[in-house]
């Protein structure tokens, strides 16, 4: 078996989203969602300043080439992941780890000692990733994703231990 070390993607970097990614966020969470945020949404939240997230972005690349982010929100303790996002051609690289793990590192270092997430059933490789990520099964809420000509699909409420 022959392996083309010249067709290997160039290594992403995490960097903190920042006001200017809004737009980037949005077109990402557009290729990953049925219903996109669009970029006042994302602009509306990364004002917060308990929002925080991060941007995962091809080397020697522009912040608008960007592969996927994490944009998440602490408060009084707890942490919660408002939305992840890779692009298709990115995805099962490894990006939605790198972005998790950046969002838990930050969630703790501001003092949260628990982390929350929604994810969709039927999302099996987000879900798998969470679980290895360490996220349990605390919830559910049945038709929470709308789809389109029939009944929504269950949202799992997952929560991970920061301390």
């Amino acid at each position: 078996m022959a392996f083309n070390f010249f067709s290997r993607q160039p290594e992403c970097l995490i960097l903190s989203i920042e006001m200017q990614d809004a737009r980037t966020a949005s077109r990402i969470h557009g290729q990953a969602f049925a219903r996109a945020w669009g970029d006042g949404e994302f602009e509306s939240l990364i004002s917060q300043q308990s929002v925080f997230g991060f941007l995962a972005c091809p080397e020697g690349r522009a912040r608008d080439a960007a592969a996927g982010f994490v944009l998440s929100r602490e408060a009084a303790g707890e942490a919660e992941i408002l939305s992840i996002g890779i692009s298709p051609k990115q995805r099962r690289s490894g990006l939605g780890w790198r972005l998790m793990l950046s969002a838990m590192k930050e969630a703790k270092r501001r003092g949260a000692g628990e982390m929350f997430l929604e994810v969709d059933e039927t999302n099996t490789a987000a879900v798998q990733m969470y679980r290895k990520l360490n996220f349990v099964q605390v919830g559910e809420r049945r038709a929470y994703y709308a789809q389109e000509g029939g009944p929504g699909t269950t949202a799992l409420v997952m929560r991970c231990d920061l301390r």
